[in-house]
């Protein structure tokens, strides 16, 4: 499991998985069968898996014990979306896309590439610390616009425990700052949008849910913080780039991946929330 960028970014490491006691979530013959055939490598990436699932089984009896196992309640209606979160994930893109920047990072020995969203109207930019942290003493920070206008940029500073860092470019008014959400109105379940460059693919959208809020995970550091999970594909390039709601604000800064193996997005992203970046940002813009 791993974070996202080039080179790769913080390690992930779920609390959870990692002291969770083994427990047998299949118990079929056929399953079994299938199980010993299975290269032991494999078993203990799909160990993550069984586990989850079942304790998904648990929690689905327990809320299926709320009826009256008559069958006979008429279905309702879905609730209507909490806060009238919109489903126009085109507008979302086209508000967004302006204030999105490739992230290129150079010095003499190679470098490295991400993403990042304009911040506030004086040019500065937030990214992951990662991403620039390929470049060290010395590198030199390129961000790409939409349109494709390069700018020079500065590290103002850098949060490596919260793996988010600031850059400034001089033209400000060369581009959009995108809104901030409002931490609270959040909710599990709403549509959001993953925008960067992954693989060096500027300009990309992918789409998906919130799909936990205020998970524990180990980003790095020797210390939990709490992250917004997503579905929305997330790939390496993505590092830095906005995680944004369906009006195009931004709810987190897109920054590890879950992955079985070594592979790439299975749909487990986190990026940190939004209200943590700010202060952090913030906090790196007063002192720069």
């Amino acid at each position: 499991m791993s974070g996202l960028g080039s080179p790769r970014g913080p390690e992930f490491q779920s609390p959870d998985w990692a002291s969770a006691p083994q427990q047998a979530a299949e118990t079929s013959p056929n399953r079994a069968a299938r199980s010993r055939r299975l290269p032991a490598a494999a078993l203990a990436a799909l160990a993550v898996i069984g586990l989850s699932a079942g304790a998904g089984g648990a929690a689905g009896y327990v809320a299926g014990r709320d009826d009256d196992g008559s069958g006979s309640e008429p279905a309702t209606a879905a609730p209507p979306p909490v806060g009238g979160v919109p489903s126009d994930l085109v507008g979302a893109a086209a508000r967004v896309l302006p204030g999105v920047v490739s992230v290129q990072v150079r010095m003499a020995s190679g470098g490295g590439s991400g993403s990042g969203f304009v911040f506030d109207d004086r040019g500065h930019i937030v990214t992951n610390n990662h991403v620039v942290a390929a470049g060290g003493r010395g590198g030199n920070i390129t961000v790409v616009g939409s349109d494709g206008r390069r700018l020079n940029a500065e590290v103002v500073g850098t949060d490596p425990s919260n793996d988010i860092a600031v850059l400034r470019v001089d033209e400000a008014g060369a581009l959009d700052r995108l809104a901030l959400a409002d931490p609270r109105a959040t909710r599990v379940g709403e549509p959001v949008l993953a925008v960067g460059s992954p693989l060096g693919l500027s300009g990309t959208v992918t789409a998906g849910i919130v799909s936990a809020l205020d998970r524990p995970v180990r980003l790095g550091g020797s210390s939990r913080q709490t992250a917004v999970q997503t579905d929305a594909s997330i790939n390496p390039g993505n590092s830095g780039g906005p995680l944004v709601n369906a009006r195009g604000e931004v709810i987190g800064v897109n920054t590890a991946i879950a992955t079985l193996e070594g592979g790439g997005s299975i749909g487990i992203g986190f990026a940190v929330p939004i209200e943590r970046a700010r202060q952090v940002a913030d906090s790196l813009i007063a002192r720069g």
